[in-house]
């Protein structure tokens, strides 16, 4: 039978996430509900296809079409996702896929498709380029118990959890999400980024319900100083979305929060701890490490026009220098008004 490709709709999202769910290489981030988030709360065209044969699902690539004025044009899979690309039940799938992706931007008037693959398949392909030594991720196995947790954190790192622990912190679950936005918008802005929409967050919520947590932490005197949204997939934990305010350091606010993060996991049966993507060398990477997770380089790919150059889709890129720089200024306010209509553009 001939492989066939098309776009889904909402009565495919059943089909969809069964598939993934069942492939090895499924994530969090394959599932049907991101296209409504994407869509929904970023206003972006999610063109999700679906690869079938003799009526059978054999393949799923989920896609976003970003249109900006500031960042251009551009087809990924997927945006505001850490991990994306095809999953196929065959060579020949994963072929009709991105063939049919191709077509897609070409449609478009793309010279370019970009794929957040974990592991590139095309590293020696003609007209790809792999992406290698520039992010990271970070996965690893949960002890069993609070006090396992705790020691099996590398003794450095396990002495400045211990001293959190002994700061009279507060940890919050299922967090009010105005608490966790307003949180991560002033982390955010000191880095210099602009900050999501809110209302992406608040359809997380609302899409994927109880696989999504917010967690806040409260200094003893009540007052919230650090956020994290985490998704519970299968038998992972995946902290996505951290904030905190200036007293977040004093207090080694996140460094108590990831930990009983771990210990929640635990009791609700996970396994996996996946600590998210990090540039090679940030500070977030440095972070990651010292907790004893090793880096697992991330292999992103794009398919290019023969004779054009890939875009730079990173918001760390040289050419925004200026802008970060001008963004940390900022009164917090005004970097919440014009930031969302500008963050949408960078997932």
């Amino acid at each position: 039978m001939a492989i066939s490709v098309r776009e889904i709709s909402q009565v495919d999202f059943v089909l969809w996430d069964d598939y993934v769910r069942e492939h090895s290489e499924g994530t969090f981030c394959h599932l049907s509900g991101w296209k409504t988030v994407v869509e929904t709360g970023a206003g972006h065209q999610c063109p999700y296809l679906m690869a079938e044969e003799d009526g059978n699902v054999i393949g799923v690539l989920p896609l976003t079409y970003r249109k900006s004025y500031l960042f251009g044009k551009a087809l990924i899979s997927s945006m505001f996702a850490v991990y994306g690309g095809a999953l196929a039940s065959s060579e020949s799938a994963y072929s009709a896929l991105e063939g049919a992706a191709w077509e897609k931007g070409q449609e478009l008037g793309l010279t370019s498709v970009s794929y957040k693959t974990p592991k590139s398949r095309h590293k020696d392909a003609s007209g790809w380029m792999v992406e290698q030594e520039r992010a990271a991720t970070f996965r690893k196995n949960l002890a069993l118990g609070a006090d396992a947790i705790l020691l099996d954190i590398p003794r450095k790192q396990r002495a400045v959890v211990r001293k959190s622990l002994q700061n009279g912190l507060i940890c919050e679950w299922g967090g009010d999400l105005k608490t966790f936005y307003s949180l991560y918008a002033e982390s955010v802005r000191n880095l210099g980024t602009p900050v999501f929409p809110e209302k992406l967050f608040a359809t997380f919520l609302d899409v994927f319900g109880d696989a999504v947590e917010v967690q806040i932490v409260r200094a003893p005197t009540g007052e919230p100083i650090a956020s994290l949204l985490s998704f519970y997939y299968k038998n992972q934990v995946l902290p996505y979305y951290a904030g905190g305010n200036a007293l977040a350091r004093t207090f080694g606010a996140h460094d108590f929060m990831y930990y009983h993060l771990m210990v929640r996991a635990v009791e609700k049966g996970k396994q996996v701890f996946d600590f998210g993507r990090s540039k090679i060398g940030s500070g977030p990477y440095k972070f990651k490490k010292n907790w004893g997770f090793d880096p697992i380089a991330l292999e992103y790919e794009c398919q290019i026009l023969e004779g054009c150059q890939p875009q730079d889709l990173s918001p760390t890129s040289k050419k925004f220098e200026l802008m970060v720089k001008v963004w940390k200024k900022l009164p917090l306010g005004v970097a919440n008004i014009l930031g969302p209509p500008i963050a949408r553009h960078l997932g």
